[in-house]
């Protein structure tokens, strides 16, 4: 994310602030090929991503995101999986945390990716509450029987040096104490180059649908490890 705070107030006052934050975007909605008649379903490997608007495609074409091209990878690599895409835009650890039950209950995943904490930071909720609610959707997760890939996040270093590494380092110590999968930064290759606007949308918040190959390639390898 490369949002700073002034851009952040000056946001809040559009309406697109309302719909990124406000209006969910995709809710559990499976991302897997239709199936026609009685197709049988992959049966074993069921991955849900529970996300925010990085996940949701937020201002992208349906099937252009990081989620949709990991389903296309699978296929790729002859792997059978069903991958569901439970993301709504805007979500926090606490709305996560909150519907997780009900995830983990409807499609009973054996792997779910947990890519929450970025509106956590943005909205200046408090750091402990956000490694609270990553660590009990990781135990939740994982005593549901699903492997576990969380997903960091990092902020701008307008927050200041030592905000911005206690939110990064939550989630090290979330997935340390848990035994869980670490991507450490999801939009390393896109935030951090030489001209982080390049590869967002003009709120500057959003990656372009340029940027979602490489989202991918920073959860694949440490998901494909998990992966049969």
């Amino acid at each position: 994310m490369v949002l700073n705070r002034r851009d952040f107030i000056a946001t809040a006052g559009s309406a697109g602030f309302l719909g990124l934050y406000g209006t969910p975007v995709s809710a559990q909605t499976a991302l897997a090929a239709p199936s026609h008649g009685k197709a049988k379903e992959p049966k074993g490997v069921t991955i849900v991503v529970l996300g925010d608007s990085l996940s949701a495609e937020y201002g992208l074409r349906r099937g252009t995101g990081w989620v949709a091209l990991l389903q296309q990878k699978l296929a790729q690599e002859s792997i059978a999986a069903k991958v569901v895409n439970a993301s709504i835009s805007g979500d926090t650890t606490s709305g996560g945390r909150a519907r997780l039950g009900a995830v983990l209950a409807q499609h009973r995943p054996s792997h779910l990716i947990i890519e929450l904490g970025g509106n956590d930071a943005l909205r200046g909720l408090s750091l402990q509450a956000t490694k609270d609610n990553l660590d009990e959707m990781t135990k939740a997760a994982k005593g549901a029987g699903a492997k576990v890939v969380l997903v960091g996040m990092q902020v701008p270093p307008n927050y200041g040096a030592t905000y911005g590494e206690e939110f990064a380092g939550l989630f090290a110590q979330v997935a340390s104490a848990n035994n869980a999968a670490l991507v450490p930064f999801l939009l390393k290759g896109v935030a951090d180059g030489d001209d982080p606007t390049r590869l967002f949308q003009s709120d500057r918040i959003h990656p372009t649908a340029q940027a979602h190959p490489i989202m991918l390639a920073n959860v694949w390898p440490l998901l494909r490890k998990l992966l049969p």
